[in-house]
């Protein structure tokens, strides 16, 4: 009877997802970008979750250990450049399945490492084969999903990335104290292998600007949505113009072969406000042809978009300095066993997953309501909830009442996110999506490179009172709540340029799509 339930309540939970993705072809096209997120962070999050059978093994120091993560981060960053370009250029669905290949012989070789200069050599490989995720991703989705849904849409792709961190923390920790920390790195070449399958056979290529979106199961096209609608992305391109449902394959169901480009509610929503775009960023040329460093200094010219890059960045620079020392925290702060760390770790887990689930709903519900800057207040007040949240957290020793309060900080945490990337998509032109991803991504990894050095260094710098003093992590994730609030005060300022840069975006995109 109790496998049975279990039976019921897994198909109920499959029938509710898949209800409210919109059915069985966005739900698979969700699974498997979720899939992509939720390796790559598993792959930190283990590195995180096996710190002290490193640290044991190979005799290295917390700034070593944070050396890791750095290598792996800044290898990326140098590496999604060309990345972003190619992501604007080519067929993404290939380059994504070629790039997760050479992550898993960069895995296999990172478990067999018997010394701390290889598998530091083997992270730096790591690093620069997953800086394919942040460009092919982010131009994937804003193909597949229009900019009204694009906020809720990213909540269920990064809820792989907390997925993955979970996974790395729990599974990682446990096959490192069960077998070894290599066991947790061959499993997750294992997971890769079997992504590279589902990506070649499950994952198809859209066409460039929109052409081609798997609409919800159930629902009619509607020609007459707002702006731009009855607009059709397919006439004069550019390079990729053919990729996609329709270019020698015929369309998949549920797929609508005459999306509009940008007609739903976001757009919609600026008509009657007297919102006017840009004119001096308003391209009059192809983006497809701009060189990168004609792209790059045209997306740092979006003044939401830098605010949303800053924004970014600050956010992932926490949140790696967390995943690198967390573990590492819950263990000395509040005398937890590796195997009692699970308990409380799968909680704050959850918590995380409600945040990147929810975020990205309350922006686009906001947004129908009317409030346009909604996806620029939400992630606001997200990371000061986050920073309000943490303080009481880190300064008791009562695993009991520590929980809850970590449990909205990491909720508030991850819901910054979604509205975040879906508001990048919104600025930016759908010809430019894969280089301003990896100018974001270069910043953003950039910030994940520094941070498990900058904790770990000031960790040991504060820390005092023996090897299982908590009391230098607790300093360093205390002064590290700064920028998070910062954070905040930066989104909020920039909240006044975003309704303008959306509206510039949309008359840069006419001229192409008529």
């Amino acid at each position: 009877m109790p496998g049975g339930l279990v039976r019921a309540a897994v198909a109920w939970a499959a029938r509710w997802v898949i209800g409210a993705v919109g059915g069985p072809a966005r739900f698979r096209i969700i699974a498997v970008l979720a899939g992509v997120l939720a390796l790559d962070a598993a792959d930190k999050g283990t590195v995180g979750a096996v710190a002290p059978e490193l640290k044991e093994s190979l005799g290295i120091s917390n700034t070593e250990l944070g050396s890791l993560t750095a290598v792996s981060s800044a290898s990326a960053a140098l590496a999604v450049i060309p990345v972003g370009v190619l992501a604007d250029r080519v067929r993404r669905v290939r380059l994504l399945a070629a790039s997760i290949v050479l992550w898993v012989l960069a895995m296999l070789a990172g478990g067999l490492a018997d010394s701390y200069q290889w598998l530091l050599l083997s992270r730096l490989a790591l690093g620069a084969v997953s800086a394919t995720a942040g460009p092919t991703l982010s131009s994937l989705i804003g193909d597949f999903f229009p900019p009204g849904e694009r906020a809720r849409v990213y909540g269920f792709i990064l809820s792989g990335e907390m997925l993955g961190v979970g996974f790395g923390l729990l599974v990682g920790g446990n096959l490192a104290n069960l077998l070894s920390w290599r066991a947790a790195f061959f499993v997750l070449a294992v997971f890769g292998m079997l992504l590279t399958i589902v990506i070649a056979r499950k994952l198809p290529e859209p066409a460039r600007g929109g052409q081609g979106r798997p609409r919800p199961a159930g629902q009619r096209l509607d020609s007459g949505q707002g702006p731009g609608s009855g607009e059709g992305p397919g006439s004069g391109e550019g390079p990729g113009s053919g990729e996609g449902p329709g270019s020698g394959e015929g369309p998949a169901a549920g797929w609508d072969e005459t999306a509009p480009s940008r007609g739903d509610a976001v757009h919609f929503a600026l008509r009657g406000r007297g919102i006017e775009p840009d004119f001096a960023l308003i391209l009059r040329r192809d983006p497809a042809r701009m060189s990168m460093w004609e792209a790059a200094l045209y997306v740092l010219r979006i003044r939401t978009n830098v605010v949303l890059i800053i924004a970014s960045a600050v956010g992932y620079f926490f949140f790696a300095g967390l995943r690198s020392f967390g573990v590492l925290f819950l263990d000395r702060q509040y005398g937890l066993a590796a195997a009692a760390v699970t308990g409380p770790a799968l909680l704050v887990g959850l918590g995380a997953l409600a945040g990147v689930l929810s975020g990205g709903r309350v922006a686009d519900h906001l947004i129908r309501r009317g409030r346009l800057d909604a996806r620029m207040t939400v992630p606001a007040v997200a990371y000061l909830t986050t920073a309000v949240f943490f303080v009481p957290a880190l300064l008791t020793t009562s695993t009991a009442t520590a929980l809850p309060f970590f449990l909205v900080a990491a909720g508030c945490l991850a819901a910054a996110n979604p509205p975040l990337d879906a508001a990048r998509l919104d600025v930016v032109h759908f010809r430019l999506w894969g280089r301003a991803e990896s100018i974001r991504t270069f910043l953003r990894m950039g910030a994940e490179a520094v941070a498990p050095v900058t904790f770990g260094f000031l960790a040991d710098l504060l820390g005092s009172d023996g090897p299982r003093s908590a009391q230098g992590l607790q300093y360093t994730f205390l002064i590290m709540l700064g920028p998070l609030v910062a954070n905040a005060v930066i989104l909020l300022h920039g909240r006044h340029s975003y309704p303008r840069d959306v509206a510039t975006a949309t008359a840069s995109e006419r001229p192409r799509v008529r």
